[in-house]
């Protein structure tokens, strides 16, 4: 099982939840679409039309930045936190 942890901005698109279980793991891809088969208009606002990370949305998985261990492609171990933070702006 894996934990999907989202922010308040997020949260009307999975239902209210902050939190979603999943059992797909082995990668962020599965994990995604996992969430995507169950919440598709949460999926939309964390993948493009292509299937990428959106540009503005951050994905930790267990607190490293998924840009940085293979993007859609990082390791997603069992009982792993994966959480998505859209970037905030403004002024």
């Amino acid at each position: 099982m894996v934990t999907v942890l989202l922010p308040g901005p997020l949260r009307s698109e999975a239902g209210g939840e902050s939190r979603l279980t999943v059992a797909a793991g082995g990668t962020l891809r599965a994990v995604l679409d996992e969430v995507a088969a169950t919440w598709p208009r949460l999926a939309r606002r964390i993948r493009d039309e292509r299937g990428d990370l959106r540009r503005y949305v951050n994905v930790y998985v267990d607190g490293e930045d998924c840009r940085h261990t293979g993007a859609l492609d990082t390791p997603v171990p069992d009982n792993a936190e994966v959480q998505i933070l859209p970037s905030v702006a403004g002024g």
